[in-house]
């Protein structure tokens, strides 16, 4: 089966074939499919896949992704992350939030980018995602909820709020989200002892204990002084008692 794929911009071909073929090669092994085939004329990629139940069928439906986020500046290797199951994309389009302005578009790629590049990097430390900026798209690959978070966060910023609004946003989902894993994915509950049937007592803690100690009692003082057997039995104690003694 054959599968076009995203087309890729012409100064990102080179990036996508790698040397000598050697990113394209590890993209195919990595995906699972027969052959990867890249027009370097036009950037028009297609792949094909062998017989049903000789590839991973979700890898078959990230592949585009994959090739999506390469075509638009990310580094093959952190693209590649997109075929594993907990990894997804995202892609936000500046134009939406200033149109085709150029202007505008770089003023909210440096906004994004920050400072030497800090505002993004806090985005990613706080998110872990990997960010990527290219003309007017930025490229987040991440798991699910990170990823939605960074994803909010590169809205805000072009939709104008200031960075230090953004980064507290951060902060608060990540401590929302270490108290979620905290959490306790289950609950064990113990089951308690069954009570004995036929006695109140059972049903009251350490009334039964009480009850026990009543009926040794009542026992001893129907012991027959005669009987020396009886006697010394009466005379053992149990676990739960003791003789104390002292002197006057």
């Amino acid at each position: 089966m054959r599968q076009p794929l995203p087309r890729v911009p012409m100064d990102r071909i080179a990036v996508l074939i790698g040397a000598k073929g050697a990113t394209a090669k590890s993209l195919r092994h990595a995906a699972g499919c027969k052959t990867l085939d890249i027009d370097s004329n036009t950037g028009d990629v297609e792949v094909e896949w062998g017989a049903p139940g000789s590839y991973d069928p979700v890898k078959a439906m990230k592949f585009p992704d994959v090739i999506k986020a390469i075509g638009r500046g990310m580094a093959p290797k952190a693209a590649i992350r997109l075929l594993d199951d907990d990894h997804f994309f995202e892609l936000v389009d500046i134009r939406s939030f200033v149109g085709k302005r150029s202007n505008q578009q770089r003023r909210i790629r440096a906004r994004i980018i920050g400072s030497q590049g800090k505002i993004r990097k806090l985005i990613e430390n706080l998110t872990d995602t990997q960010i990527t900026i290219y003309n007017s798209t930025v490229v987040l690959v991440g798991e699910e909820d990170g990823l939605a978070a960074a994803r909010q966060a590169i809205e805000m910023l072009a939709g104008g709020a200031e960075h230090g609004t953004v980064l507290n946003f951060l902060e608060r989902d990540r401590r929302r989200s270490r108290l979620v894993n905290r959490s306790l994915d289950t609950i064990e509950i113990k089951s308690d002892p069954v009570p004995q049937a036929g006695g109140f007592e059972n049903l009251v803690p350490g009334l039964a204990d009480v009850s026990n100690r009543r009926s040794r009692r009542m026992r001893a003082a129907q012991v027959d002084p005669e009987d020396e057997g009886a006697v010394e039995a009466m005379m053992e104690l149990a676990d739960d008692e003791q003789v104390e003694w002292e002197e006057e």
